[in-house]
């Protein structure tokens, strides 16, 4: 049986709430009793799941080291993840203008994470990154996400270049972010059908990627750095189109 770690509270709080009969086990530190932890407990109980009561330096070996803040939970690999043939139903499902997020060769899951956690509080329909050369949903990348991973579609495609033109023959507008860019973010129209689109940590979207966007824009920047994290980047983005949608 196909097994993968989920680690920390809020990605194993997660896993108990959404998908309860994934959950083989958990394997907690037996010195914490704090109300997080009580609360994560609590749904084990409900759920049924059996709870391994470990010493710190048994739940440290056991979990190979990670930075598991004092519980872990041992889980069966999805029946059905997400895939590239669910695109189409994804979308057709979306109520009112899409908004989608693009991630072009993100690499660090902890970036992945923190996207995922951003694109969940944003209300984004669906993320799309490339198969290859980007991260997946690792237990790193699950546990920043802290939940978002699993509410919202993460669709890894195969060629990139291609589904960004299949979201256009649908009406999606496509917004780049690059720091050269002429037009600044706030100036952009965001409140139709968009997909934000941002590259890996350092080197920005990929030439084909940069080349189907029909818009590039800029975050405008007042100090010294000339860039910021991807997934700062990201949220700065979403919510910026939150914003406008909101204001109508």
């Amino acid at each position: 049986m196909s097994e993968e770690i989920v680690y920390g509270l809020h990605a194993v709080s997660a896993a108990l709430k959404h998908e309860p009969e994934r959950v083989v086990g958990l394997w907690v530190d037996r010195k914490r009793r704090d109300a997080r932890l009580r609360e994560v407990l609590e749904l084990a109980e409900t759920a049924g799941v059996p709870v391994h009561m470990e010493d710190g330096q048994a739940l440290d070996r056991l979990s190979g080291g990670a930075r598991h803040q004092g519980v872990f939970a041992r889980c069966r690999a999805p029946a059905r993840a997400w895939s590239e043939d669910d695109l189409d139903s994804v979308l057709a499902a979306i109520d009112g203008p899409p908004l989608l997020l693009v991630l072009d060769g993100v690499q660090d899951p902890h970036n992945l994470g923190a996207c995922l956690r951003s694109a969940d509080a944003a209300g984004v329909h669906v993320v799309i990154a490339p198969a290859d050369r980007s991260a997946g949903l690792t237990p790193t990348a699950r546990k920043v996400a802290c939940g978002a991973a699993e509410s919202v579609p993460f669709i890894q495609v195969t060629n990139l270049a291609r589904t960004l033109r299949e979201l256009k023959e649908r009406g999606i507008w496509l917004v780049g972010a690059a720091g050269e860019a002429e037009r600044d973010l706030y100036a952009m129209d965001l409140r139709g059908a968009s997909a934000l689109v941002l590259g890996a940590e350092g080197k920005g979207m990929r030439r084909l990627t940069r080349d189907e966007c029909d818009y590039l824009a800029r975050i405008p920047m007042a100090g010294q750095v000339e860039s910021l994290n991807v997934s700062v980047a990201t949220g700065i983005f979403l919510f910026e189109a939150v914003r406008q949608r909101r204001a109508g």
